[in-house]
């Protein structure tokens, strides 16, 4: 069976970071997931796998931050 992809990438990136920036405007994570996926027309439980698959993966560095280490070893 093929998997269905309903959401775009950019869709599940611009959803979970609704939630880590507003989460704290409520009382715990779950309002803010029932919240949020009401506005977004999607479940609450799905809006919390994308959240917590984008938790487990490793932040991508910024490029700049490798000149600004170099930077520093030559002072």
């Amino acid at each position: 069976m093929k998997k269905s992809n309903r959401y775009t990438s950019e869709f599940r990136e611009r959803a979970v970071r609704l939630v880590t920036t507003q989460q704290y405007e409520y009382s715990s994570l779950w309002a803010a997931l029932v919240s949020i996926s009401d506005n977004l027309e999607c479940t609450p439980e799905t809006l919390r796998a994308w959240v917590k698959k984008s938790q487990a993966q490793p932040s991508k560095s910024p490029s700049n931050s490798q000149s600004a280490e170099e930077r520093l070893a030559a002072l």
